[in-house]
């Protein structure tokens, strides 16, 4: 059984819309045994959540107030945002934490704020699966510390160099977020260096998932890493026998400050 990592997963709204606030709980999680700290990226969420903090600037906030555990948004949506910023800013945050970056990544939904519809974004799934693609293609060719030359059929970099380069490399760890059941994400995710599957139910709908990525990669799984968010209470082990590296405890939006202090005093899984 693989060793199972933890990471809070914190959706930055109301109490945990302070940056400083959710700095200090990912120092508190970082001194309790816990191995990451990763937060929602959303501009918005249904009523009654109104405030909401960036999460670029939160991660920023974890990166200093910590020295060890994994960060990072999980997930971004990256057809919602322009390439070349992302790349300056994730390039800016793995080396202000030393090198402690994962970017998780995904096409997003409009299901749960309206989000993309209500800030002109693409609504389409298979066009933003096209863009997402496009971006991840300008990430990598930015990290690489070359002259970034592309031209795509939604983005445009016109030979700029991107440095500094991150301190990993050859570039920031990528997690790719989906639905189990649908094949795109499974394969696109298996290009990258994690996978994100959304909504798990049973441990062997995580097992079918791993087969898949196991054979898209041609058994080379020993450096990949899956991390399966469970709600509080469901034993993580059988999931961790299925194949997951990475376990993120599910809470709620809005939660209170005290309540994400009473997971850290439980403690990290295994």
């Amino acid at each position: 059984m693989n060793r199972l990592r933890s990471a809070l997963w914190l959706p930055l709204f109301e109490e945990l819309a302070d940056p400083r606030a959710v700095a200090r709980l990912a120092a508190d999680a970082e001194e309790a045994g816990w191995d990451g700290c990763f937060v929602w990226d959303q501009l918005s969420w249904r009523e009654p959540v109104r405030q909401v903090a960036d999460p670029w600037i939160t991660l920023a906030a974890i990166a200093t107030a910590t020295e060890r555990i994994r960060l990072g948004p999980m997930m971004s949506v990256l057809p919602r945002r322009r390439p070349a910023k992302v790349a300056r800013e994730s390039a800016s945050l793995d080396r202000l934490s030393d090198g402690r970056l994962t970017l998780g990544v995904g096409l997003g939904s409009d299901r749960f704020a309206g989000e993309l519809s209500k800030t002109g974004e693409e609504l389409d799934d298979r066009r933003r699966g096209r863009m997402l693609d496009e971006s991840l293609q300008i990430l990598t060719a930015a990290w690489s510390g070359e002259p970034v030359r592309h031209r795509g059929e939604h983005y445009t970099v016109d030979g700029i160099t991107f440095l500094p380069r991150p301190v990993q490399r050859p570039g920031v760890p990528v997690w790719g977020a989906g639905f189990p059941g649908n094949a795109k994400p499974i394969r696109r995710a298996a290009r990258l260096d994690g996978f994100f599957p959304a909504n798990l139910e049973h441990p062997d709908q995580l097992a079918e998932v791993v087969a898949s990525l196991t054979e898209l990669r041609h058994g080379e799984m020993a450096s990949y890493d899956i991390a399966v968010a469970l709600p509080l209470g469901v034993d993580p082990a059988p999931y961790a026998r299925a194949g997951a590296t990475w376990w993120l405890p599910e809470l709620d939006p809005g939660i209170r400050l005290d309540a994400v202090r009473g997971v850290l005093r439980d403690g990290p899984a295994m």
